[in-house]
């Protein structure tokens, strides 16, 4: 097989990332335009309109910025959980020669940032927004690259993705631990009973779409209802998803051998219908077909254009549209902070961690890959604004002039370090 070969999977992720990047920029700016127009209070009004509905002894009616933030997003972190699975089983993750790598510049990314936001932060209130300028997010990220074109080697777009994928796992678990309310343990342990479930059928090789929804729904409630935020039943739900395949690439090959002598035996001359023969071979082909597709990848596959380029963007339009004016207060020290962490916090996280394991021979870096790619990417990785809005959602609810002032300092510390980032590697000779 061809290097090329090899590759598409992964430059096909990479278009589709870049291009969610763009609707995402496209989403923002819209948020920020409307919020700040004449029909300003059109956009309040419709984010936070409630809807749902409710039994006996249960309710469930949420503003639609919480359908959003808290089921849309379950189905964006489900995704995230297909793809750290895939990484760790088979991708670029799956041994400690691979992982070091990303692993240690995410831990640059998250260690450094997170211990600068502690060190300025002098509001004990604002403490909790520690965890923003942790995650970056790969959309932007990866759309930056992707404009810089050959200017950045493939392998530098391959660091980008399994830096991303570890930061995102770490987001995942300081969100489970720091940012869920007050624990019901009863609805929690239903929830875990019924993931196990789901896990031993996947550990005996039975998986059924069906099930994993319908189970799936339930769990997510039991999570929303317990005080642990929803969003993570998405992740554990994805690793309950098998990655392996039913049958074998030579048998299927064979059967679909088999099933091409037949249709061609059972042709029907000159019409423009098939026989009842043919008909039967292409329910089989589609057993077969089943039966030969990884549950993992094909739903990763069919969920990331719905996830980059309709979650997301939705995401974006609902929680970027801060009212920019003068008149209105912010907390001037939390943007600052966060914009800090973002440009400085990150860059110097993660190139100074990664070029002293470089020197220390801790890592092994693609030869392609230099220290000023090193330092660019670092910069590109301060872009943290999918999983920043989130958790700053989380760590000030309920409180909007620290959410708008978080918010201001999540867009102005991405739109610098994305600066910062282009410019250093688009002048990388």
């Amino acid at each position: 097989m061809s290097e090329k070969n090899l590759l598409s999977p992964f430059q096909k992720f990479v278009k589709i990332e870049s291009f969610s990047g763009i609707l995402l920029f496209f989403a923002t700016v819209i948020a920020l335009i409307w919020a700040n127009s004449p029909w300003s209070e059109s956009y309040t009004t419709l984010w936070q309109y409630k809807f749902g509905f409710s039994v006996p002894s249960f309710e469930l009616n949420k503003p639609l910025i919480l359908w959003i933030n808290d089921g849309l997003m379950a189905i964006f972190f489900f995704l995230i959980g297909l793809e750290i699975k895939r990484e760790f089983l088979i991708g670029e993750l799956n041994s400690a020669k691979k992982i070091a790598f990303p692993l240690v510049g995410a831990l640059g990314g998250m260690i450094i940032p997170v211990g600068l936001f502690i060190l300025l932060n002098n509001n004990p209130e604002t403490f909790k927004g520690w965890g923003i300028p942790m995650a970056t997010d790969i959309a932007f990220s990866l759309a930056i690259l992707k404009v810089l074109g050959n200017k950045v080697p493939l392998s530098l777009k391959v660091f980008l993705t399994a830096f991303a994928i570890v930061d995102d796992l770490g987001a995942v678990i300081v969100i489970a631990l720091f940012y869920s309310g007050t624990i019901k343990m009863s609805l929690l342990l239903i929830a875990f009973v019924l993931l196990a479930i789901l896990y031993f059928l996947s550990f005996r090789g039975f998986y059924s779409k069906f099930l994993m929804i319908v189970l799936g729904i339930i769990i997510w409630t039991l999570f929303l209802k317990s005080g642990i935020h929803p969003t993570l039943a998405g992740i554990l739900l994805a690793f309950s998803v098998p990655i392996q395949q039913k049958i074998r690439t030579t048998e299927f090959v064979q059967n679909l051998e088999e099933i091409t002598n037949n249709i061609k035996k059972a042709s029907v001359l000159n019409k423009p219908i098939l026989s009842r023969e043919q008909i039967q071979e292409i329910d089989d082909l589609e057993a077969w077909t089943h039966k030969f597709q990884s549950p993992l990848q094909h739903l990763e596959h069919n969920l990331h254009d719905w996830v980059a380029y309709f979650i997301i963007p939705i995401f974006a339009l609902a929680n970027a549209g801060v009212v920019i004016d003068s008149s209105i207060s912010l907390e001037t020290a939390l943007a600052t902070n966060i914009i800090i962490c973002l440009v400085l916090g990150k860059s110097i996280g993660i190139s100074a961690i990664v070029l002293f394991a470089k020197k220390m021979k801790l890592i092994e870096i693609p030869k392609d890959i230099t220290n000023w790619h090193i330092i660019g990417v670092s910069f590109l990785a301060g872009i943290g604004f999918t999983m920043a809005i989130f958790i700053d959602s989380l760590a000030f609810a309920g409180n909007d002039y620290y959410i708008d002032s978080a918010k201001i300092g999540i867009l102005i510390g991405s739109i610098v370090a994305a600066i910062i980032g282009y410019f250093i590697l688009k002048l990388k000779k």
